[in-house]
């Protein structure tokens, strides 16, 4: 059984506004960075853009076909002949987010089941993870960049630049935290009831991982504002490692190898922001080994800015103690962000065995949704979009992956034992 709360309700009715609110702030800064002939600012904000839509429409669409085109609700319904064309137009996603929208705001009305909110939410999810380390955190570099490399020009540079910039920053910042929550708020609904976590934890769960990405993406863009050409070489190069160790990893999280190359090289790209539980397995001292290279690289990217302020200031002037200040703030807040995660981890993170996860049950697909269902474990039984006979609840494999990784307390289960659980459940 999965539960999906008001606030999830509100969170999916709230993401198609906020999606287009950020389309237009993408053409805001666009018009304004070909306006002032900043073309090589430009270029890279359309490189992000597009190759970000495209990310996107892929997974959606390999998604769609590993799903063999199975649709959920009317509006998936009447464009399923025109998937394909969707996609090819970077229209695709907008089904899913229109389809989820409406899930989230018939459920007001007890239109539809918990468990279908929920499957639509999570591929959804997925995707929106993706778009925010594929764009938005991304963009926040160029746009913080741009404006620590635009200190003390004229006036009317300074004021167009920085007023678009600004908006443009606060809404991929907003973007990012609303992805991270979300998709926390996804893995939590294959929690069982009794190990369902407080909204503290998802405050603490937020936090952390705010305060990294801030201190990540303040280093990069700190770096980038003295060195632009030298940040293409170091996210090349920290890409290419970070993707190594994807494909070490051995993930299983698409279902064809051409599909499982291009996660293990998007994993690459959100390793290079922020970490990510990806893997089966203990992920204790890879989280440990990851966490202190991080805090290595942002010390080293904040060092190489305080050298180039102190000995040649390109834009704009600053003392060598402001300098050092600045930079020792950016290390010091991925060292809080840390203390934050051990916090999180110590008091708030509740650890089950895979076979316990909601959706891992051998009879966890067997929920009658009809009218006037029996009661089981306390709880009603959902209703299916039709009146009909009973139809298994929906689960999405694909997120269940990843709860098993994030909340599994025994990574290789025994499969003896798994057996024997299932022959004593069916006696």
């Amino acid at each position: 059984m999965f539960r999906f709360a008001p606030m999830d309700c509100l969170f999916t009715s709230a993401g198609l506004p906020l999606f287009l609110l950020d389309i237009v702030l993408d053409v805001w800064a666009a018009v304004d960075l070909y306006q002032e002939r900043a073309y090589l600012c430009l270029g890279v904000l359309l490189v992000l853009l597009i190759g970000s839509s495209v990310l996107a429409q892929l997974y959606s669409w390999l998604w769609y076909k590993y799903d063999k085109f199975e649709v959920h609700t009317k509006v998936e319904d009447k464009a399923k002949t025109w998937l394909g064309t969707l996609h090819l137009f970077q229209l695709g996603i907008y089904i899913r987010k229109r389809s989820d929208q409406d899930s989230g705001s018939r459920r007001w009305w007890r239109t539809y089941g918990e468990d279908m909110g929920v499957f639509l939410n999570h591929d959804l999810s997925m995707l929106r993870l993706f778009e925010t380390f594929s764009e938005s955190a991304p963009q926040i570099v160029l746009m913080l960049s741009i404006i620590m490399r635009t200190g003390n020009r004229t006036l009317t540079v300074s004021c167009r630049l920085s007023s678009s910039s600004v908006l443009k920053m606060l809404g991929s910042l907003s973007a990012v935290a609303f992805c991270v929550t979300t998709h926390h708020r996804c893995l939590r609904s294959f929690l069982p009831d009794k190990k369902n976590q407080k909204p503290v934890s998802s405050i603490v769960y937020f936090l952390w991982n705010l305060l990294l990405l801030s201190s990540r993406i303040v280093a990069l863009a700190l770096f980038a504002s003295v060195e632009p050409c030298f940040i293409f070489t170091h996210f090349f190069c920290s890409w290419l490692v970070l993707f190594f160790f994807a494909w070490r990893s051995n993930t299983t999280f698409m279902e064809t190898p051409a599909g499982e190359w291009l996660y293990r090289a998007t994993l690459g790209l959100i390793w290079y922001f922020n970490w990510f539980n990806a893997v089966d397995g203990k992920t204790r001292n890879q989280s440990v080994a990851y966490h202190a290279c991080m805090l290595l690289d942002v010390s080293v990217l904040c060092g190489v800015w305080y050298w180039r302020m102190s000995s040649d200031p390109p834009h704009h002037e600053l003392s060598c103690l402001q300098a050092a200040i600045i930079a020792g703030a950016v290390v010091a807040v991925y060292v809080l962000g840390l203390v934050c995660r051990i916090i999180y981890y110590l008091f708030f993170h509740p650890e089950v065995y895979k076979q316990d996860l909601t959706g891992n049950e051998p009879h966890a697909d067997q929920v009658d949704f009809g009218p006037g269902a029996p009661v089981q474990n306390g709880g009603v039984a959902f209703r299916s979009l039709q009146s009909g006979p009973s139809q298994p609840a929906p689960c999405n494999k694909r997120m269940k992956k990843l709860a098993e990784n994030f909340y599994s307390r025994s990574r290789c289960i025994n499969t003896h034992a798994v057996s024997f659980t299932y022959r004593t459940k069916i006696a």
